[in-house]
């Protein structure tokens, strides 16, 4: 989740796709469609369920089978009828769709009735019928396991209920999880082609637009890099995961007005593969654009690129340099770093341990308020189901329903990553989340101390929120910052010196 998306004046230009209402569970949610995974071996339990299932890539909500760009090979075309009644059941279930052409109005009207009962009373079992598939799962249940998902491939649908579009993520990670090819799935997906540098970037501009997610982070982060730097002339921005930059326009704008001239900003920005495919290029294109802007708005800037990985970054990437201020942002990264749990190298805390070598004046996180790291395949699918339903909902009240491009917003910026947290273990499962009390653990065992956020960062976080749904609620606890869909917080925020 959460790939940062690029802020531009121009507007963007979205392909007109349109959305049917056909059901189905789609097999591919990864960024990386069109493609083919492994299935399980003929003698795996969940060879039965999935043996088909792997085959079908979705477009415009249909079920079919693209060879053109794909992993799908000749070998399936004459399975593609067998693969519709294995995913979508037999031709019987359509007449309910086509009703139009075979009844008179009166019979349309009660069929219609008849339709809206069923929807209703699915949407209310789907979340348990999940739960005990996952449980059955845990269980080593595998008859279970197998009849569950024959039911549930019948309820789930990617133009449905919140619960039902989030209900095909987690079916395919059921799926996935029972054959065991969580990771060969995973890996299959990162080999195919990916969709469109530029449609992938307006999915996720659409993503940025319809929920504060990103922005609540980057504004809160930003609030308090400002209030750290506010009295510095020359401040050095490291950022672990710059995507396309879109974090820094508003800050380079607020140090522009800053009472005496603005300082001498130089940021370093470490790349990410799937921001440098959305932008079309290297960090050199996210350099030209914030030193275009800054040069707009008469503030000194330098902007430093560091194409390694993460976990790869030494302090001789970094370029720190004496008589700078310098701050560290990590925006939405941590969580892909592994931990004890996964690697005796523990990027996760080697990393912490590194910045605070540097000495910073400030470090930001933003992370997602999510308990997946450590914990085992049943707690930890009702966890990914209860946090994805809030942002499934929340996304529906903002994206209409039949928004031409929603399911692609969803397949290509969210489903992965509920795939990779239900379907795969060890390092394949690279979406690690924590709650914020281990990060403060994290934090304070590598040397750190709390640093208090600023009052106006809230009353301007709560202003921003005024221009989406009264749902979303924003609190302040214990110096950090939660923003919530109701009942649920999803995005924490804090600061460290």
């Amino acid at each position: 989740m959460y790939k940062h998306p690029r802020q531009e004046i121009e507007a963007y230009s979205l392909p007109a796709n349109s959305v049917g209402k056909r059901r189905y569970v789609p097999v591919h949610n990864s960024r990386k469609r069109y493609c083919t995974p492994e299935s399980s071996s003929p003698d795996s339990p969940a060879h039965d369920v999935i043996s088909n299932a792997t085959v079908l890539v979705s477009h415009n909500n249909s079920a079919y089978e693209d060879t053109s760009g794909s992993c799908v090979t000749d070998d399936f075309n004459d399975k593609i009828k067998e693969l519709e009644t294995v995913m979508m059941g037999p031709d019987s279930l359509d007449l309910v769709l086509d009703y139009n052409d075979s009844f008179d109005s009166t019979s349309c009207q009660e069929t219609n009735s008849w339709r809206s009962t069923l929807e209703a009373v699915s949407r209310r079992d789907l979340r348990a019928d999940l739960v005990s598939c996952a449980k059955a799962m845990s269980e080593n249940d595998l008859m279970m396991a197998r009849s569950m998902m024959e039911k549930l491939r019948l309820m789930v649908s990617v133009s449905g209920e919140p619960i039902e579009r989030l209900g095909a993520y987690l079916l395919e990670g059921l799926v996935a999880q029972l054959s065991s090819s969580g990771s060969s799935i995973y890996k299959s997906l990162n080999q195919c082609p990916e969709p469109a540098s530029t449609d992938l970037l307006s999915y996720m501009h659409i993503l940025y637009e319809v929920c504060p997610y990103f922005k609540f982070g980057y504004m809160s982060a930003n609030g308090a890099i400002a209030e750290a730097m506010k009295e510095e002339n020359r401040v050095h921005i490291i950022d672990f995961q710059i995507g396309q930059g879109s974090q820094w326009v508003t800050l380079i704008q607020a140090f522009a007005a800053r009472p005496g001239g603005p300082p001498r900003i130089r940021i370093t920005g470490i790349d990410d593969t799937t921001s440098a495919y959305a932008r079309g290029g290297g960090l050199s294109i996210v350099g030209n654009r914030l030193a275009k802007l800054a040069k707009q708005f008469k503030v000194p800037f330098e902007f430093n690129s560091v194409s390694v990985s993460v976990s790869e970054v030494k302090p001789k990437n970094l370029g720190v340099r004496p008589g700078e201020a310098l701050a560290v942002n990590f925006a939405f990264v941590l969580h892909h770093m592994p931990d004890e749990s996964v690697s005796t190298e523990n990027h996760r805390d080697r990393l912490l341990r590194m910045v605070k070598s540097l000495s910073p004046k400030v470090v930001t996180l933003v992370e997602q308020e999510s308990n997946t790291n450590t914990a085992a395949f049943f707690p930890r699918f009702k966890e990914t189901m209860d946090y994805y339903d809030a942002m499934f909902e929340s996304i529906d009240v903002t994206l209409p329903r039949n928004h031409k491009q929603r399911i692609n917003v969803e397949q290509h910026c969210l489903a992965r990553d509920v795939v990779n947290i239900i379907a795969c273990e060890g390092a394949d499962r690279v979406e690690r989340h924590e709650l914020l009390g281990k990060w403060r653990s994290r934090f304070g065992m590598a040397g750190f101390t709390p640093y208090p956020l600023s009052p106006l960062v809230n009353s301007t976080i709560r202003s921003l929120l005024r221009n989406y749904s009264d749902k979303y609620r924003l609190e302040e606890r214990d110096g950090a910052l939660y923003l919530g869909w109701m009942k649920r917080d999803l995005v924490a925020s804090c600061a460290w010196k």
